[in-house]
């Protein structure tokens, strides 16, 4: 038998721990049940810190991990999947192809930054949704020391007042400076369609973010959108152009493409609706995980969102149910009651927020060191060591924060 995980993300990883253990705990030996995780790389992407300064170090090592609970790891891209076969076509290498079958299936190809077809876009704009991307902006940043003070070298725009959109503004508020000298006079706006900044955050943590945004000198331009870019800036919906060398998107997420090569129902973003049990309804053999799947998560009417926080559990529980149909044993419906958020403000410190209401529990410097202890600490792969690393994973167990 042969359990495959597609994707080394958040929610990938934990599958391939959480499967693990469920074998390790029933006793199967790895030649009974081979699990296996197809990446290009062995490494985790530390993707909810791209916007931070030096980005290239965002990465955690997987494959020491992978081997300490007898989990295979396959190098390469999943270029198609058929449902039907149980077949998958992987591409490595130069043009090179290899397939691999599947007894049970997790999609846990996570999410990508939705670019629209702006004019400019593709050519003018950065962001931090891939570690590629994240590293060209900061070599970019870092390129504008080196230019005359002209164009708007000095301005950073943010297109998305969202979560990530005010990360990444309030980060570039301090680091800025940094880059063009303390003396600079720099500015950073963000864009955003709505009326009001971070919308889904909800009217208790919103003056609390406007404050933040107001110490760090952030201004904001609402009921405004990218209409262009070019070299010379951006020109907003409103018709105001702003000058600028740098526009930063974070404005929207999709499923990744390959979710569309299963024959079933998706949402607006392209995620794969899913039972409580984590499986593709009327597709035998798979499951979706992550940002991939459209999961409830309680019975309330809440859904899991794409973010780490809800990848990681969501993982644990689809490796474990993946791998109890192989082994006849009960699955585990998959429930995450708690949620909480943590947003950086860079330099005026963070927000915690807890429960889908986001009841505001911390702030400033409090917060930040909550939310440094998260991102440093808690969303790291566990220690290459068997007994550790799969007690992690058990779906009870992992974190709700």
């Amino acid at each position: 038998m042969r359990l495959v995980i597609i994707g080394a993300g958040f929610a990938g990883m934990y599958a391939a721990l959480s499967a693990a253990r469920l074998r390790d705990i029933q006793g199967v030996t790895p030649e009974e049940l081979e699990i296996a995780l197809v990446a290009p790389e062995p490494k985790l992407v530390v993707r909810p810190r791209l916007y931070e300064r030096n980005p290239e170090t965002l990465t955690a090592p997987l494959l020491n991990v992978l081997n300490a609970i007898d989990v295979v790891y396959v190098q390469g891209s999943v270029e198609t999947v058929d449902t039907q076969s149980r077949m998958m076509q992987i591409a490595y290498g130069k043009d090179l192809s290899k397939s691999l079958s599947y007894d049970r299936l997790v999609v846990a190809t996570g999410s990508r930054l939705f670019r629209p077809n702006i004019p400019g876009l593709a050519e003018h704009g950065f962001s931090v949704d891939s570690l590629d991307d994240a590293v060209a902006l900061d070599k970019h940043l870092h390129s504008l020391a080196n230019r005359p003070r002209l164009n708007g070298r000095d301005t950073v725009v943010v297109a998305g007042g969202g979560f990530t959109g005010i990360e990444a503004a309030t980060e570039m508020a301090g680091r800025l400076p940094e880059i063009l000298g303390k003396d600079t006079k720099t500015r950073v706006i963000i864009i955003d369609r709505n009326s009001v900044i971070a919308p889904d955050m909800g009217e208790g943590p919103r003056p609390l973010i406007d404050d933040a945004l107001r110490k760090l000198g952030v201004e904001t331009r609402l009921d405004a959108g990218v209409a262009s870019l070019d070299e010379s800036g951006v020109t907003l919906s409103t018709g105001e152009h702003i000058e600028t060398e740098t526009v930063i998107w974070a404005a929207g997420m999709r499923a990744a493409p390959l979710t569309a090569q299963i024959p079933a129902e998706r949402d607006n973003s392209g995620r794969l609706l899913v039972d409580r049990d984590l499986r593709v309804p009327g597709v035998q053999g798979v499951f979706a995980t992550g940002d991939a799947a459209r999961a409830a998560c309680d019975d309330d009417g809440n859904y899991a969102l794409m973010s780490c926080q809800h990848a990681t559990r969501m993982g644990a529980f689809a490796g474990n149910n993946a791998a109890a149909e192989l082994l006849g044993v009960p699955t585990k419906p998959y429930q995450q009651k708690a949620y909480v958020t943590c947003l950086d403000l860079g330099e005026a410190g963070a927000l915690f927020t807890r429960g889908w209401e986001r009841k505001v529990e911390m702030v400033g410097d409090v917060a930040k060191k909550t939310k440094q202890e998260i991102n440093t600490v808690w969303i790291y792969p566990p220690k290459a060591e068997r007994a550790a690393a799969l007690a992690s994973a058990d779906p009870e167990r992992v974190t709700d924060l």
